[in-house]
């Protein structure tokens, strides 16, 4: 670490006493309670519809009752503005990450308006970019943040999203949300296949705009890993 960020991290979390060196910071505990530079970097990932927008929202409201403060970011939600949605009904605002965003700016901007910031919650981290993961990880190591990033693990053609990779190689502890989606035929849904046209399709930009929608002219659908391969839809919605 270098003095600079050993100087941000004292600035975070305010310290009793005198002693702002680096070796005060890494004997104290923060104004939130847990010990100095114990912060990890966590992905939580699964397919769609499996929560992991309503597990950000109650891991932000978990720790914000507790008296610790973050930030809410996200990229590209299906609102299509700067708030995280769930297909349950839930909403929060949340700060857009563009590609011009560096989250440790975000952060230190933050502490210089002289607001505490103990914690990230980064929903659709799928969506960001490489460096913005590789930033997350410094302000993890660095400024003694954590961050909980959310997202899928692929994408339409079963492939990781950059994102996601670096997430699984960089997470302190990466952990698939437990609830379960199923695939039209029972059994468990893995990937989430494109629809256009009523047809499964596998070439053309990773992200699109879409939903779970049927009438939508873009759609997502989850599907066991057979039925993914095969393009098999299932049976029409009204026959179900």
């Amino acid at each position: 670490m270098t003095d600079d960020a050993a100087a941000l991290t004292c600035l975070a979390r305010p310290l009793p006493g005198p002693d702002h060196t680096r070796a005060g910071c890494a004997a104290a505990r923060g104004v939130d309670g847990r010990p100095l530079h114990a912060a990890a970097l966590k992905f939580f990932w699964g397919p769609m519809d499996c929560g992991k927008s309503t597990m950000a929202l109650q891991m932000n409201h978990n720790h914000s009752r507790q008296g610790r403060r973050g930030l809410v970011t996200t990229r590209i939600d299906r609102s299509l503005g700067p708030k995280i949605t769930t297909r349950i009904g839930l909403a929060h605002e949340a700060i857009e990450v563009t590609d011009s965003l560096d989250l440790r700016t975000l952060v230190r901007d933050t502490w210089a308006e002289g607001v505490r910031v103990d914690y990230l919650i980064c929903d659709e981290a799928s969506f960001y970019s490489v460096a913005h993961v590789e930033q997350m990880a410094d302000l993890v190591d660095s400024y003694d943040v954590d961050v909980y990033a959310f997202g899928l693990a692929t994408d339409f053609r079963s492939c990781l999203f950059p994102a996601a990779q670096r997430l699984f190689e960089l997470a302190d502890e990466v952990a698939r949300i437990q609830v379960e989606v199923l695939c039209w035929c029972g059994r468990e849904g893995l990937l989430n296949a494109r629809v256009v046209g009523g047809r499964v399709v596998r070439e053309g930009a990773q992200v699109v705009i879409g939903d779970t929608m049927d009438s939508a002219d873009v759609r997502y659908q989850v599907l066991c890993r057979r039925h993914y391969r095969s393009g098999d839809l299932g049976p029409a919605t009204t026959d179900r």
